[in-house]
């Protein structure tokens, strides 16, 4: 596969997106959210995903830490702790340091000593980017940080996988893009980039028009990718 150029979602890709409820669980004086912080993380995040997709839709689009914490007041109130606003405070102030993937690190080294460039395209705002990559030393390892708010609309707009041509610049055919998201590698294979999805949780492949080019499990074998 002659690529040269490697772009990762961040969300859910490169970093968990449950850390930080399970974080928050685990510390003292949280036993009922210890309790329920699976199904609060998992609402967080539906609705974090639905309220970007509705905004595209319509055209009111927000900033993501906005959603984020629409997303969370959402999540809470479905389990009765919309008034404990030291757990909210303590929730969102982890999200801008969830912790990466286990092999996160190894695996953007690797592509680096091959000589790939490395970027990120994420709905995520510029801030809460920088945040978790400067959380998770990620920083020299990373060449781009690509964020939607510069085209104010959310993937899967075309719009946002056109920004990495421009900035990266290179063409759709150097690109191999990766995500942990179905509807993701969907939208970006149709604008025409080399796909890897990572189903971490041995989905299904969504029913949509456009399929992965590879799944993986996680993220180790990607360097194997541009070996050839």
């Amino acid at each position: 596969m002659l690529v040269n150029t490697c772009v990762f979602d961040a969300y859910g890709t490169l970093f968990d997106v449950n850390a930080a409820a399970r974080i928050a669980a685990n510390e003292p004086n949280r036993e009922i959210f210890k309790d329920v912080w699976p199904s609060v993380s998992n609402i967080w995040r539906m609705k974090q995903l639905q309220y970007t997709w509705l905004r595209s839709m319509t055209g009111s689009y927000t900033d993501f830490w906005s959603i984020t914490q629409n997303s969370l007041d959402f999540a809470l109130e479905a389990h009765k702790l919309q008034n404990d606003l030291v757990l909210r405070e303590r929730l969102l102030a982890l999200y801008w340091e969830l912790q990466p993937y286990s092999e996160v690190s190894q695996m953007l080294k690797e592509l680096k000593k091959n000589g790939i460039k490395i970027a990120i395209l994420s709905n995520g705002s510029p801030e809460m980017l920088n945040g978790a990559v400067k959380s998770s030393n990620l920083y020299a390892v990373i060449d781009e940080i690509i964020s939607v708010e510069t085209v104010k609309i959310f993937k899967p707009s075309s719009l946002v996988y056109k920004q990495v041509e421009k900035i990266m610049e290179c063409s759709k055919s150097d690109i191999l893009f990766v995500s942990s998201n179905g509807w993701d590698i969907a939208g970006a294979a149709g604008f025409g980039f080399k796909t890897a999805w990572v189903n971490r949780l041995q989905e299904p492949i969504d029913r949509l028009a456009h399929k992965p080019m590879h799944i993986v499990e996680d993220l180790k074998s990607i360097p194997t990718f541009f070996s050839n």
